[in-house]
Parts: C-alpha cells; structure tokens; sequence
C-alpha cells in the first residue's frame, strides 16, 4: 500500500489469443532503480510483477510518472509482456501522468514491437477534445452529433456505350445419353397397338381359379376349401394302426394304439417317471431303499450285537468292542493307567540309564486316540539324595518338532527310592489329537549324573540300538537325542529330519 498522497495511476490490460481464449502470463512495469518520495519520507525500487487472472486481464496500481516532488523525475516505464505462447513478447516505454488516474495499456502500448524505444502517453480523445472545446453530453450524444442529415439524392447518370462484341467461347462438352425412344415390341409382339393376355405373360387366366382343368382356391386359412375337393378324398384313408375310418371317415387313435404312454400316466403309480426343469429326477419319483434292500446294515448294527464294529478315531476297532478271549495275554498302557508308554516297562534293560548334563533326551509314544494329558511318567531304578536343579524339565512334542506340553521344573519331582514310578506334572493340561509324539527329558546337576536318578530303559546296545529300528518309509525316529547341548531349558521347536541325531538310549516313559 502506497502512503496517502502519492498521486497514482490504476492501469488494466487483457491479453487474448486470436480466437479469444485467455492467455496467461504476466507484465513487468519497471520504475528507476530508487524514486525518493522526501515529502512522505519514503523510498520505492524493484520492478512490479502482475500476473493475468484467468481471463486474461490484470490490474495494478503505480506511481504517477509526473508526480511532484519525485527524485528522479521525467522518467518512464519500461513495460515487459512476459506471455505463455507468445513468440516474441514485446518491451516499450510508457509514461504514467497523474492526470489520467486510469489508463488502459491497449490505449497506450505501441502496435509496432521493434520500436523499444517509443514512450507511449495516452492523450485526450476526440470526445474529450470536444468536451474541452465546450461540447456538453454524453459519448453517444456526441457521437450522435456526428451525424449529420441525409443529402439529396443526385441524379441518374448517362447510359455508357456499348462494348465490343468479346471472342468465340471454347466448345463444351458433349451432354450426357438421352432417354430410350419409343417401346418398338412387348413380348415379341410388334403392332401399333398391342393387347396382351395371361396365356402371352405366361400366366393363368383369373377365370381358370376354381373352374374346372383350372387351379385350385384357397380360403382366409390358406387351405383349399371342401367344394373344391373331391368327394373321393374322404375315403382316401383306409386304416391307421389296422382302425377303419368311422362313418365320417374319422380315425380315432389313443397313446396305446400308437404304443405309447398316456399323459395322465406320467408320475402316477404304474406309469412314467417325471423329470425336473434340470432334467433329474425330482425327490418325490425317487426311490428309497432299506438297507436290507441294497445288502446293507443299518447305522442301528454299528456295535449292537449281531452287527459290525465301529471304528475310532485311529481305525482301530475299540477294546469294547473286542471280545476277551480275542486281546492278546499281554499288558497295554491302560491296564496300568496310562493313555500311551514307549514300550511294556517289564522289558527294562537290567542297567539304568543316567542322563547327560544338558542332553534333550527323545522317547517315540504313539497315543492311539484323542486325550487330555496331564502328566509325564518315568520310572527310575534308584536315585540317590540329590535332586536334578531347576534348569531340568520334560516336555512332550509332536511329531513335526513343535513343543506342545511342558512340565514345571523336575527339581521336586524325584525323591530319594530304590525304585518308584515318577509322575511329573504339565504346568497345563494338553488336549492331544490321535499320533506320534515325542517325549524330551533334559537334566541338568547333580554334577556327577550318577548322583542323580537312573531310568528305567530298554536295550541300549551300540551307538544306533534297536529302539531306531524302521522301515523306510517312516520318518519318525522312536529313540534319540537333540544334536544341541548344553542347553538350560527346552527349545520351543526343532527340525526332525535334521535335529535328531542317535544316542545309545531307550528311556522308558508314559503319558495320562
């Protein structure tokens, strides 16, 4: 905002392609370097960048060229149009004076763009000049004023001579074939006057329809009617299926004299089966069969007597449903309370088996049904004042190396015996699926491992005993050892085919 009193000048502008769309861009007004104002203790310097709206048009408000008091003073503008599109943008000089306080820039921008040099200034125009002049009105009074009355109309001129005959014009071109003159014969026929009949087109005459040696009518329905047949054509049918016409020379024929199936037997009892819109056939035609019907038992016959044995959830054939004398004369784990062990702890080897310091020992259990499992079982032949520490733990993992049940720590498990089953709590209870599984023991102190418990086991004969025996198909290594040692705790996974590695051991334990 310039202080109040410098005398100033609003200048506008638009700028248009040719076809009137707005161009854009921007106009530098510059000023000498510095314009001292002492009256208002002020000093103005830098150019005036004023961008084009999106129309085109731009406003702006500069000090008068000539105003009073101004250092320097009879100077101009240079005015720089910076426009997008344009190929060459031009540059003049324009002077401000303060007696025109709005100015235009098309009134005052110069035509010619190779004369850098011309100052344009508005001066007055005619109607101005008028106005100075001691006209009074408005533009268009004035411009009304220019006006003046409608002359006279002259008179007609002379008639001018006539010209000389021009040349010869250049022969045009020949017109296009005219129409066919007169019809000289129709059909052959050549007379000044022709007449024409159906038999010389070709046709049948319109009294032969329905005459005698003639053609044959049609009615509204396209067929021949009745008075045009004849009376020997109502007999022309002598049997259909071995029926003789009636007296009106009618056949009746029903669906079992064409050897076929009446309608109203189709899904009646005896009849035809219907088919739904999917071209099967619907629920209510289906029939349903007994099992008896089919040489089936019936769902009741699954372990009732005289029926067939169920299966559970391993395909085995329950010990319900197994007659006494039929379960061989040997112990299975439930006989002693247990849901699964490694083997019948009566097979022990006669030496006990003492546990490495930081060994994850792995005992193969295969569970043949679903159980909630709460402890871990071990038997142990003897153990002497000293229990495992706190960093000794059993566990239970399935067979793709995941830790699914782990006990709390062993440290107050094993008391000082000679010989007694060892039930290690889960710190919770685990809800196992039918499989094989296996059972980890780690032990860890007393620093002699003799001072602690000695396991009950199986053979343990060389570096690759029997309990590994498989076939080879079998992945699942029923006894072994975790590669890792030194290990304070039980690892959260590990990778059977990689991890397992065999160890002179089969430490007998259970699960329930």
């Amino acid at each position: 905002m310039l202080p109040e009193g410098i005398p100033t000048v609003r200048v506008t502008g638009r700028f248009l392609f040719p076809d009137g769309r707005p161009l854009s861009g921007q106009v530098v007004f510059r000023a000498p370097n510095l314009l001292t104002f002492a009256e208002y203790d002020v000093i103005l310097g830098g150019p005036v960048t004023v961008p084009l709206d999106a129309t085109g048009a731009f406003e702006v408000e500069l000090p008068a060229t000539d105003a009073p008091g101004m250092n320097p003073s009879d100077w101009s503008y240079s005015v720089a149009e910076q426009l997008v599109g344009v190929a060459v943008n031009r540059v003049y000089q324009v002077l401000l004076p303060g007696e025109a306080p709005e100015v235009d820039l098309a009134d005052i921008a110069p035509t010619d763009p190779s004369t850098p040099t011309y100052v344009a200034v508005r001066g007055d125009s005619a109607y101005e000049v008028a106005v100075e002049n001691g006209f009074v009105g408005t533009v268009a009074q004035w411009l009304a004023s220019l006006i003046g009355p409608t002359g006279a109309r002259g008179a007609t001129g002379a008639t001018g001579a006539t010209g000389a005959t021009g040349a010869q014009g250049v022969q045009g071109a020949q017109g296009a074939t005219g129409a066919p003159g007169v019809v000289q014969s129709v059909n052959g026929i050549s007379a000044a006057a022709i007449t024409l009949t159906a038999a010389t087109v070709g046709a049948i005459a319109t009294s032969a329809a329905g005459a005698a040696n003639g053609v044959a009518q049609l009615d509204a329905s396209g067929k021949v009617p009745a008075a045009q047949l004849p009376a020997s054509s109502a007999a022309g049918v002598l049997s259909v299926n071995s029926i003789t016409p009636d007296a009106s020379g009618n056949v009746a024929l029903t669906a079992a004299t064409v050897g076929a199936v009446a309608t109203a037997a189709v899904g009646a009892a005896s009849g035809v089966a219907s088919l739904g819109t999917d071209g099967i056939l619907t629920s209510a035609q289906r029939p349903t069969y007994t099992a008896a019907q089919v040489g089936a038992l019936a769902t009741t016959a699954r372990g009732a007597a005289s029926g067939v044995a169920p299966l559970d959830a391993s395909s085995d054939v329950p010990l319900a449903n197994i007659p006494p004398a039929a379960i061989p004369n040997v112990f299975i784990p439930s006989d002693l309370g247990f849901q699964a062990w490694t083997f019948d702890p009566a097979l022990t080897d006669a030496t006990a088996q003492y546990c490495q310091i930081g060994y994850v020992y792995l005992m193969g259990i295969a569970l043949r049904a679903a159980a909630t499992l709460s402890k871990i079982c071990f038997y142990t032949a003897g153990n002497g004042a000293t229990q495992p520490n706190t960093q000794s733990f059993a566990g239970l993992y399935n067979a793709a190396g995941t830790r699914v049940a782990l006990t709390t720590s062993l440290n107050n498990w094993f008391t000082t015996n000679e010989g007694a089953t060892v039930e290690c709590g889960l710190s919770a209870n685990y809800s196992a699926a039918a499989g094989l599984y296996w059972v980890a023991l780690l032990i860890n102190g007393p620093t002699a491992s003799t001072n602690g418990p000695g396991f009950a086991r199986g053979a343990a004969a060389g570096t690759n005993p029997s309990g590994q025996a498989r076939a080879s198909t079998v992945t699942f290594i029923r006894h072994g050892r975790l590669s890792t040692t030194a290990l304070t705790a039980l690892p959260t996974s590990f990778t059977p085919s990689s991890a397992i590695v065999p160890d002179a051991n089969a430490i007998w334990a259970a699960v329930y």
